[in-house]
């Protein structure tokens, strides 16, 4: 709310007749107006001074990998967007961590493509796990950005612009190439780890939840209640399919004993 008390403070100053300065006041008043202007963030001092430390936070956030310890100050990046906010830089602000967080996608994407089909699934399931654990830490400390700025001016969601960038500079561009892997390691135990696959596909369904039409079976396996119930024609069918999978964890040499419902 202080947003708002600065900006209510800006425009009762301009409002207000400026009254007749008594000698003993004047020093106060000089005194008080050098405060203010040195607390005056300039383009220049943005540009210069608070969005490089938010572009070097952003580079460690958007790069590390789960359990690293990263050395920023959590309280002095909060502050710097509490005062660009203040100081009326928001739209520039946002401008900028879009292009910034636009070209590491953009990277991430041109790795993936060079990556080999046997890395391919692994590869894509830590640029999608690092990616949405890094905007757990960016969302919160951009809040007054999104509170002040994206949601009242662009009626929009800070945390929902990010993931529609990696939607649109990864997932998009991959998709047609990801899925085909994902079916032929769902007919193949073992190949991808359960916990992979599931990320992934959970993930996709985050992305864009339309793309469960590509592989409604292998997206069912994952995420509840997205087909229709079966019908009971169908029940023998599925038995089957239960049956082959038993055979071929056998195959593969799991002989734990597995119980399917048929």
């Amino acid at each position: 709310m202080m947003l708002k008390g600065c900006d209510a403070a800006a425009a009762v100053a301009k409002a207000a007749p400026a009254p007749t300065p008594s000698p003993s006041s004047t020093i106060n008043i000089n005194t008080s107006t050098s405060k203010f202007l040195m607390n005056v963030i300039t383009i220049e001092d943005y540009k210069s001074t608070y969005w490089p430390k938010l572009d070097g936070a952003i580079d460690q956030l958007l790069t590390q990998s789960p359990g690293d310890y990263i050395p920023i100050s959590y309280e002095q990046i909060y502050s710097c967007v509490y005062k660009c906010v203040c100081q009326q830089h928001s739209e520039q602000m946002y401008s900028d961590l879009v292009k910034k967080i636009t070209n590491h996608l953009e990277r991430v994407s041109k790795e993936l493509q060079a990556s080999p089909p046997d890395l391919y699934i692994e590869r894509f399931n830590i640029a999608l796990g690092q990616y949405m654990g890094a905007l757990q830490s960016i969302v919160p400390l951009f809040i007054y950005m999104n509170k002040f700025y994206i949601e009242t001016k662009l009626n929009r969601d800070l945390k929902d612009d990010l993931i529609k960038l990696f939607t649109e500079h990864v997932a998009e561009k991959h998709i047609y190439s990801l899925m085909p892997l994902l079916l032929e390691a769902q007919s193949t135990p073992f190949q991808v780890t359960p916990s992979t696959m599931a990320n992934i596909v959970k993930g996709l369904y985050t992305l864009r939840p339309e793309w469960v039409q590509m592989a409604p079976t292998l997206f069912s396996k994952f995420i509840p209640n997205i087909l229709p119930p079966a019908m009971e024609s169908e029940l023998s069918e599925y038995a089957a399919q239960d049956q082959k999978l038993q055979r071929e964890l056998i195959q593969n040499g799991f002989t734990r004993q597995v119980v399917f419902f048929t």
